[in-house]
């Protein structure tokens, strides 16, 4: 039986964490080839001897020399002769677009295939230049009939990995570097782009590894050092991520990705100078890099220079006046500063352009409860409206509920997406998988059911009040995100709330002993209201903290603040948390 208790509950001070903007993700399109295969089995030799024994491979000649013009102008005189010189077309190609005549490329290289439609090498670069227009879906097509005809025509299976890397296909990229790789294991950029899928896919240890292996091909790729210190630091090695975003910079000092990471790095462990310094220099380089800028002004207060940092937070608003962290920051610095008023000013001036924003809309019941209006306050974090706390059968998959727990349970714990405790997200002593909705789903495709039918009668049995924001915030089409959280002992999450979603869950497929035993020090219970220690609220805030239980499904608003109490047992505590997004 579930157990909730209602108290009041004072955040304590400790040291702030910026959760990071996504780091860099650098994919580096290769290009288009100027060595030329013989495989194009449809053209007839004879023929090309007789037009291009001697302007071909000279035409190859200036391309390797970087005289595109050159290489245009001797395919041209071949094609005057034979127009239907598939491998004249395809030089042609290259050289205009080498000459950065993208469209008249993408003209010859469509005739290059159509003459020769079994030449790998046309289509892959027919591909390069699809995809350098935008046109992603033919590019895509074109590389697969390149991987097709010729399977170890590895610059085919690069390419389209780079494309699918790029187009947020990151499973799929995955597959196209592997292949690549199986070809060439030196192949450094290989490596590279398996890393940034690999890193999308949140699999960390192994794009960290990919990123090493990149590294080890080519010791100066200043991207890998780069994407290899933003893994690094979302891992919690921040020692080792500045110093492979200070070989990055040794390589490229303009890089601005590595001197942000860096700041990242540096800001984490304390170091608010330097990287006040680094965020300097990336705006030298980018003056509308409002993360940095923003980060400028959190080292400030941190160094107790408020007005300096006051100033600061709004040059970032002006830089970006949609960044609602930005905001956020600034209504805590009023805080800090004992004005509520000017906190309150700033969050309704956001949701006045930005209605059912979920940060500001937490931050507002904060500032209110901070000028002493309580009512207001709970009008936002109104548990007995929102809160719901479900009791779920399953589906007719499964006998009883506990095997459908064990099923669930098994599919994260051998998921390849759980890490360690990332940096990214609020889980500490414990490990947070990635999307759990992939495939293969196993048994979360019936969880994905079991969801959507709560949330359903969620809605159903609330009166919807268009003039509360939450309801007001419902976006019209929506789309579930899950994943998983396998705690430890002394296992946690910290307070926090899903900025990206509108309505959020938990699910309990597992929970140690201890949980129903320890009601006095509530062991294991999630706790709801509690603003994070960083922020500098002076007042109490009203709680309500659940008892888990297997088999127990909690609705929530996204914007109200959360977090999990410790446990000490060997057994692990396993949740599954879901979000609903705009779609």
């Amino acid at each position: 039986m579930k157990k909730i208790k209602k108290h009041k509950q004072r955040a304590k001070k400790p040291k702030r964490r910026l959760k990071p903007k996504e780091r860099l993700k650098v994919s580096v399109r290769s290009n288009l080839r100027s060595d030329l295969s013989d495989n194009s089995a449809v053209l007839s030799p004879k023929k090309h001897f007789l037009t291009s024994t001697n302007k071909l491979p000279q035409a190859i000649s200036a391309l390797e020399q970087g005289d595109p013009y050159l290489a245009f102008d001797l395919c041209r005189a071949v094609l005057t002769v034979d127009p239907k010189n598939a491998k004249a077309l395809n030089i042609a190609g290259i050289s205009a677009f080498q000459a950065g005549l993208a469209e008249e490329a993408l003209d010859l290289l469509k005739k290059a295939v159509f003459h020769a439609p079994h030449n790998a090498e046309a289509h892959t670069n027919l591909g390069n230049v699809l995809a350098h227009l935008g046109y992603k879906g033919d590019a895509a097509e074109a590389y697969e009939q390149a991987m097709e005809i010729d399977q170890n025509y590895l610059e085919s299976f690069f390419n389209f990995g780079l494309l699918m890397e790029a187009d947020g296909q990151p499973s799929r990229a995955v597959l196209a570097f592997e292949k690549t790789l199986e070809q060439n294991p030196t192949h450094a950029s290989a490596w590279q782009g398996l890393g940034n899928a690999l890193k999308k896919l949140e699999r960390l240890d192994a794009a960290q590894s990919a990123f090493e292996a990149a590294l080890k091909q080519d010791p100066n790729m200043a991207a890998a050092n780069t994407n290899l210190a933003a893994v690094l630091h979302e891992l919690g090695n921040f020692k080792s991520a500045i110093e492979k975003c200070e070989q990055a910079l040794a390589v490229a000092p303009d890089l601005t990705e590595a001197r942000y990471n860096l700041g990242l790095s540096l800001q984490e462990t304390g170091r608010h100078e330097e990287a006040i310094k680094a965020y300097k220099q990336v705006l030298s380089n980018e003056p509308k890099h409002a993360a940095a800028s923003m980060n400028i002004a959190y080292g400030l207060q941190q160094m107790g220079k408020l007005e300096a940092a006051l100033k600061a937070f709004e040059k970032t608003i002006a830089i970006d006046p949609s960044f609602a962290q930005a905001h956020v920051n600034l209504a805590d610095l009023h805080l800090q500063k004992g004005d509520p008023i000017a906190a309150l000013s700033v969050c309704d001036a956001f949701l006045d352009k930005y209605p059912g924003n979920t940060n500001l809309l937490a931050f507002k019941a904060i500032a209110h409860s901070d000028n002493g209006d309580a009512d207001a306050a709970r009008s936002l974090i109104d548990f007995d409206r929102f809160l719901e706390i479900q009791k779920i059968n399953p589906t007719a998959n499964y006998d009883d509920l506990e095997t459908f727990n064990a099923a669930l349970s098994n599919h994260v714990e051998s998921h390849a997406t759980l890490n360690y405790a990332p940096q990214s997200h609020a889980t500490r002593l414990g490990s947070h998988s990635g999307e759990l909705l992939v495939e293969p789903k196993g048994p979360f495709a019936d969880l994905e059911k079991l969801i959507w039918m709560t949330v359903d009668c969620y809605e159903a049995s609330r009166q919807t009040n268009p003039i509360h924001p939450f309801y007001n915030a419902r976006p019209d089409k929506m789309s579930l995100s899950v994943w998983g959280v396998v705690m430890e002992s002394a296992g946690h999450q910290i307070p926090h709330i899903h900025p990206a979603a509108w309505l959020s869950g938990i699910y309990y497929i597992k929970i140690p002993d201890i949980v129903a035993k320890d009601i006095e020090e509530q062991a294991g219970w999630v706790s709801f209201g509690c603003p994070p220690d960083h922020f500098h609220n002076q007042s109490r805030f009203e709680t309500r903290t659940i008892q888990p239980e297997p088999g127990l499904m909690i609705l929530f608003p996204s914007y109200f603040y959360h977090h999990t109490i410790p446990f000490h047992t060997d057994e692990t505590r396993i949740s599954i948390a879901f979000d609903l997004i705009a779609a």
